[in-house]
């Protein structure tokens, strides 16, 4: 028996049965996944393989007595086959990082104050080869990437997981703009669905697990709300890619600052003995 996402309560015998469903629902399911914010599959995550496990050029210094971190940070690589059964494709980010002002980093997608790790980010669309990312698939991806400033007191629980280089894992909370569906299959009826399949599927670098679901909805734009940092993304391949520490020049600025006041003190205080 087939269970997917797109029909919860139904059940098919084979995957032609899917197939049928999914093409007659199809605008249906594509409006209903407009609507809705993507979050991380609390059930499952990306079907790829972390073949590092490791969070890639992190600082090693001692990061206890830092106060400020500049980190870089992957939310969303394009061309994964992910536990949601979409695939983000190149350009699909380009308006939304354009456009997007304001945007938060988050715990877990928590629209909680004390979940936000940074209001101090910068989304960029980067190509970054497989290897950088700890993979061996040849060639680049478009990824969304974060670059944000944390302090300690914003959130110093998550704060210390950058510093110690726990944060493997990161998402998008996003809403879709344009989606479509892909099927691999010869029939009559989805012969739509088979041209966006031998568009993109020779773009996905983990064939077989798309291989052994037969379909999958490629994602051309999409809105990207904020970023999370999680235990398990719907795509895996998110990692922190780095992490630095901020100088503390708050006591020299400290300083300054009332020096600089102490002389307007003390410029409204003199009296002029002429005066009199």
């Amino acid at each position: 028996m087939i269970v997917v996402k797109e029909f919860p309560n139904k059940q098919f015998n084979t995957k032609e049965e899917l197939f049928k469903a999914l093409t007659e629902n199809k605008e249906l399911l594509k409006a209903q996944k407009k609507l809705q914010t993507k979050f991380t599959d609390l059930t499952a995550h990306s079907f790829a393989i972390n073949e590092k496990n490791e969070v890639l050029k992190s600082t090693e210094q001692d990061l206890s007595e830092v106060n400020t971190l500049r980190i870089k940070v992957v939310i969303n690589t394009c061309n994964v086959f992910d536990s949601h059964r979409d695939v983000s494709i190149n350009g699909s980010w380009n308006r939304t990082v354009k456009n997007t002002k304001n945007l938060l980093l988050l715990d877990s997608h928590k629209y909680e104050f004390d979940r936000i790790i940074s209001d101090e980010v910068t989304p960029k669309v980067e190509e970054i080869s497989w290897q950088e990312l700890g993979y061996h698939y040849e060639g680049k991806t478009e990824a969304l990437v974060f670059y944000c400033t944390l302090q300690r007191d914003r959130n110093p629980y998550m704060f210390d997981q950058y510093a110690k280089g726990r944060v493997k894992e990161h998402s998008g909370g996003l809403r879709y703009i344009s989606v479509d569906l892909a099927i691999n299959s010869e029939e009559k009826m989805n012969k739509e669905e088979k041209k966006i399949w031998d568009k993109y599927y020779k773009l996905i670098v983990n064939k077989n697990d798309v291989d052994d679901c037969g379909y999958f909805w490629a994602v051309t734009e999409q809105k990207i709300l904020e970023g999370s940092a999680v235990v398990f993304g719907s795509n895996s391949i998110t990692p922190t890619l780095t992490v630095e520490p901020v100088a503390d020049t708050s006591a020299s600025k400290d300083s300054g600052s009332a020096l600089t006041t102490l002389n307007s003190v003390n410029k409204k205080r003199f009296i002029n003995p002429n005066n009199f």
